[in-house]
């Protein structure tokens, strides 16, 4: 039987959708512009002809940028450290935020207070370069993965659902003789796909989106990540030495903005494909590590 919905609740569901809209315009109408620029003839550009919709059909601009081995180097490092650094972090987040989830833990509520405290708290920028800096992580990819190696947040979310899960269950694993190791990784690891490809989905986007540790920590071309990449492109085409290097590439119909929208785009492309697969997960991991007994 379908419940009738009174003027409040409809104004409300109006109010919603129309806010959802407009949040998905102000995400859309951008990535549409720029894949539209990528795609548009030089001249259409040069004339900001370019809306949503391209300006004649022009791949010239994808093909230079699949041609170029810098952009490749940079890629790979990127996915490199993507996939390293948030399998580094999905191991740290687990396996800290297993035995916290536990009340007879000795030492919780201190362990649990220092883990807010660097949330409140943050490091400041000459602080952590220098602290790299010793480290001798600098120009390595390395001073991109272990900084950040474990997130706070990441970890409450991973101590909360870890909490919801029944007692009963470990306790039965212990009882059959297995270890706190093969608890985890047979019992609670299956249990928490939800959660884990929620924190590692965390990770992979902030590995892939990261920029500002990169401006600090990496000046070697050859291990350039991507985003790093992305900003000396952009700031490259503002200068008329550049400008004059492209009248050289007399093949191509191309242009300094079309080519940084399509670089732009194909930097874009692997979050983009593996999200729908894990769309799922997400969801359901997102709602159980945010609920609270």
């Amino acid at each position: 039987m379908k419940i009738k919905q009174s003027f409040g609740e409809k104004l409300f569901d109006i109010f919603n959708i129309t806010l959802l809209l407009l949040t998905c315009a102000v995400i859309l109408v951008p990535l549409l512009h720029v894949l539209a620029g990528s795609l548009s003839e030089t001249n259409a550009l040069i004339h900001a002809k370019v809306t949503l919709w391209p300006v004649g059909l022009n791949f010239d601009n994808y093909i230079l940028v699949f041609q170029n081995t810098t952009f490749w180097r940079s890629f790979f490092v990127t996915v490199f450290i993507t996939l390293t650094g948030t399998t580094i972090n999905m191991l740290l987040t687990i396996f800290t935020g297993y035995p916290l989830s536990k009340t007879f833990l000795r030492g919780r509520k201190p362990f649990l207070l220092f883990i807010i405290f660097t949330m409140i708290f943050t490091a400041p920028m000459i602080p952590s370069y220098l602290l790299v800096k010793e480290l001798g992580l600098l120009n390595s990819v390395w001073a991109l993965i272990v900084p950040g190696a474990l997130a706070a947040f990441n970890l409450i979310l991973c101590i909360t659902f870890f909490r919801g899960l029944p007692e009963e269950l470990f306790e039965a694993a212990r009882v059959d003789g297995m270890n706190e190791y093969r608890v985890v990784a047979q019992i609670a690891f299956p249990l928490s796909m939800p959660i884990v490809v929620t924190l590692a989905l965390f990770y992979a986007v902030s590995h892939w989106n990261n920029y500002y540790s990169a401006l600090l920590y990496i000046t070697d071309p050859d291990i350039r990540p991507l985003q790093l990449y992305l900003y000396n492109l952009l700031a490259q085409f503002e200068t008329s030495d550049t400008l004059s290097q492209m009248n050289s590439m007399v093949t191509y119909d191309i242009s300094p903005q079309g080519l940084q929208n399509a670089t732009i785009i194909v930097a874009t492309i692997p979050i983009v494909i593996i999200y729908p697969f894990i769309q799922r997960h997400f969801i359901k991991g997102a709602m159980i590590g945010s609920l609270k007994e």
